[in-house]
């Protein structure tokens, strides 16, 4: 009788279940197989950030690099070491992988979203397309040749080609320049999922106005036509106007969503950086009321001392970073008006129509910065006022003058301060005390390339001239 009634009541729960009760059978919801696009952006849009803020040593030198800051203890990646802790390697999977990777899987998801209007599919794919333009860039600036063309294919393609890195800024011009055009400010985009503008398509506009200008001002010196045009479209378009338009990623301070640096410096429970004597001495130089904001004042009120790059540090006897850069909230910015405003006094400088001078625009970078890291109006014209400041009588050509108030400006952004320093020529960088090593102009390749895509590898190492820390990008001719 208990067989009976168990297979009527099966029939009746078979019968009364309708073909949309069949299909829900076949998914999982604790792992869907289809992630929202916005997901794969928001989690490539924090891995970027996390990658490039991060001070870790095994993921993020640039800070070091660019001679921002001095280690305590062990003094490898200040010596330049790339392969103890396979940096290159790190970085360049990361991005591959759990960014560009990503975002490429969020562009085919957006394309065959049926919800979406096809004004909302355009703004998506030009915020992921933005995001994309700003890593790809990063990574060519880093390496030189790069696979691109046949990159991002999975196991369809593991040993993909380089491409030539000129090329690929060509590309990446274009990428940005129809991205930007793309953008509808009055309709939506990812709306609230949008973890840096929260759906705000005007501001997702002019960040790729200013991406278009830093890709333009790095041609410089190599196509100044391509740069010029470049520069143009993006005045054009409409660049960062204000420090509320900055490329910025607010953490809530609470784990694991807080600032990587609090990881690396508090979390840790370890002393491994102190400033380097590069910027501190800069900047002891010209009397920089900056010096309280990057760094500790632990030695007493106005004194700085930075450690002697490249060597071993005692933590105690030397500046230490900022508490300010310590909060587990302290937002990440990778691309703000500080730095739009120095590309565009560099811009003019080298004689380009950008609606202004390069003194002006010095001016305004250099005020920006102030504002930025909270000094006052009265703090940023008394240091310009400064001889060895104002840029009418501040030493050396424009490219010093510009390149030292860039880089010192770009003092929590390392990736920036090394470019400002390889395409600059400014200011005058310290060799490594232990090693005496040049000071690196790239990364060189992964290992695992050299290992598994040799044949490549070998190709891009020949084009490049040589696959060394020493190599000259294409656009890092003077």
């Amino acid at each position: 009788m208990k067989k009976i009634l168990l297979g009527l009541v099966t029939v009746f729960a078979l019968n009364s279940c309708t073909d949309e009760d069949y299909d829900n059978l076949n998914h999982d919801p604790i792992n869907p197989e289809v992630v929202p696009a916005s997901y794969l952006v928001t989690g490539a849009t924090t891995s970027y950030f996390y990658r490039m803020i991060s001070t870790n040593v095994n993921q993020n030198i640039f800070r070091l690099v660019s001679q921002y800051w001095n280690e305590t203890q062990y003094t490898q990646e200040t010596n330049y070491d790339l392969e103890g802790r396979q940096i290159s390697d790190n970085l360049w999977n990361e991005i591959s992988m759990n960014v560009l990777y990503d975002l490429n899987e969020a562009k085919k998801i957006v394309n065959n979203d049926t919800s979406l209007n096809q004004a909302q599919k355009d703004n998506q794919l030009a915020v992921i397309d933005l995001l994309q333009v700003q890593a790809w860039q990063m990574l060519v600036d880093t390496f030189g040749n790069i696979p691109y063309s046949e990159a991002l294919q999975g196991v369809t393609l593991v040993n993909p080609k380089y491409d030539d890195a000129k090329t690929i800024y060509e590309d990446l011009i274009k990428r940005a320049i129809e991205s930007t055009n793309k953008i509808n400010a009055s309709t939506a985009g990812f709306g609230s999922n949008d973890i840096i503008y929260n759906g705000d398509m005007t501001k997702w506009k002019k960040f790729g106005a200013s991406l278009q200008l830093k890709l333009g001002i790095q041609l410089s010196d190599v196509d100044a036509a391509l740069a010029q045009s470049t520069i143009t479209n993006a005045i054009n378009a409409g660049v960062f106007a204000s420090q509320a338009d900055n490329f910025t990623l607010v953490y809530t301070g609470s784990e694991p969503y807080t600032n990587p640096l609090w990881i690396d410096l508090i979390k840790s429970d370890r002393q491994d950086f102190v400033a380097a004597n590069t910027i501190v001495d800069d900047m002891n130089a010209l009397n920089d009321p900056r010096r309280a904001k990057f760094f500790k004042e632990n030695l007493g009120a106005g004194v700085f001392v930075g450690g002697e790059y490249g060597r071993a540090t005692n933590f105690a006897t030397h500046s230490q970073i900022s508490a300010t850069l310590e909060s587990m909230s302290y937002p990440g910015t990778l691309l703000d008006y500080t730095e739009v405003q120095f590309m565009l006094a560099e811009a003019a400088a080298r004689g380009f129509a950008v609606g202004g001078t390069a003194e002006s625009f010095y001016n305004a970078a250099i005020k920006a910065s102030f504002e930025f890291w909270g000094n006052t109006t009265a703090e940023a014209d008394t240091y310009l006022a400064q001889p060895n400041v104002a840029y009418a009588t501040a030493a050396g050509d424009w490219k010093q003058k510009i390149g030292t108030q860039f880089w010192i400006a770009m003092y929590n952004k390392g990736f920036e301060g090394w470019n400002v320093w390889r395409r600059l020529d400014a200011p005058t960088f310290n060799l490594p005390q232990a090693t005496k090593n040049p000071v690196p102009t790239r990364y060189t390749y992964p290992i695992r390339e050299r290992n598994l895509n040799k044949t490549n590898y070998e190709q891009a190492s020949s084009a490049i001239g040589g696959d060394k820390q020493t190599t000259k990008l294409f656009w890092d001719v003077n």
